[in-house]
């Protein structure tokens, strides 16, 4: 199964024929109640890729979902976002169904094209995690987001003027902007979590910088960092702007500087040999990054332990 082909779909009028549902409304834009659509089955397609944005407020979730390769995590979340392109896939125990409840916002790109938003959407770090943690509501948090995707739906509903598109694009934005600040909130409240990304991103980066890796391999990047923690590294980078007001670069030159001025303290290594030791192809960009980070040069920092 694991090397079987994503089914993909590429319309909202496909995802409409797939869910059993009738032609929708606008082939561009459009909410769906998900109580109004047929149980998921065992036995259908498991892992699909939307050609759409796709952005939901689920209930009753009894199946595993998987963004990517990691689960998504719906112990505390209800709402969760895909961007065009990206594999999902769910998980049904055999011989049963899932039956949800909630709402689905489905925008095509297209719906978007020469719009503001069309740009800015990108900026949404929410839309590209490589591990999912599902947005967590409250009752009147729910209450808001539910009532601008009613709004979304009225809209298109009603007769479509030259006027739809910029309501329903204002609308879109406005979801994205109260999700963008319950994201911001849940990195804060969920600090246990968080912070133990902290500690593992600490332990990684002290591994790293005592074994022969910075030689063979130079610096580690935001990427690779990301990657070994399971995390995207928009994700991890606004993780740690939230705990620390640092991103991950910044930690990893922190780590880096440390280093750096044990080697010059406890060792008779040239600046040279220590920028090469460190991971740097060049000596002068390590003796630029230290005096930036410390405002000393390698050297000066050295003379200042005598």
């Amino acid at each position: 199964m694991a090397n079987v082909k994503p089914y993909r779909v590429k319309t909202i009028s496909e995802f409409y024929q797939l869910r059993g549902l009738p032609k929708p409304e606008h082939p561009l834009v459009s909410v769906v109640n998900l109580e109004t659509l047929e149980s998921i089955q065992v036995n259908e397609p498991k892992s699909v890729v939307f050609d759409f944005y796709y952005i939901s407020i689920k209930r009753g979730v009894n199946a595993k979902f998987k963004y990517g390769q990691q689960e998504y995590d719906f112990d505390e979340g209800i709402m969760f976002f895909m961007a065009p392109g990206q594999v999902f896939r769910i998980e049904v125990e055999p011989h049963s169904t899932v039956k949800l409840s909630g709402w689905i916002l489905l925008v095509h790109p297209d719906f978007l094209w020469n719009t503001q938003l069309a740009r800015t959407i990108k900026q949404y770090e929410f839309f590209d995690y490589s591990v999912n943690e599902a947005l967590f509501l409250s009752e009147k948090e729910e209450a808001t987001m539910t009532g601008i995707l009613q709004n979304i739906q009225q809209e298109y509903h009603a007769n479509i003027d030259k006027f739809s598109q910029d309501i329903i694009i204002a609308q879109i934005e406005l979801l994205l902007r109260y999700s963008e600040r319950f994201y911001q909130r849940q990195f804060i409240t969920r600090k246990i979590s968080n912070h133990a990304i902290l500690n593992q991103l600490e332990e990684l980066l002290t591994d790293y910088f005592n074994s022969d890796d910075l030689v063979e391999r130079g610096l580690p990047t935001v990427q690779s960092v990301a990657e070994a923690l399971h995390l995207s590294p928009n994700y991890l980078s606004g993780l740690l702007k939230v705990l620390t007001g640092q991103s991950t670069q910044q930690h990893i030159h922190d780590k880096l500087i440390e280093k750096a001025k044990e080697k010059l303290s406890i060792t008779d290594l040239s600046v040279t040999e220590i920028a090469y030791e460190l991971g740097f192809e060049h000596p002068q960009s390590f003796s630029k990054l230290f005096k930036t980070k410390t405002n000393l040069s390698p050297s000066e920092f050295r003379q200042s332990l005598n």
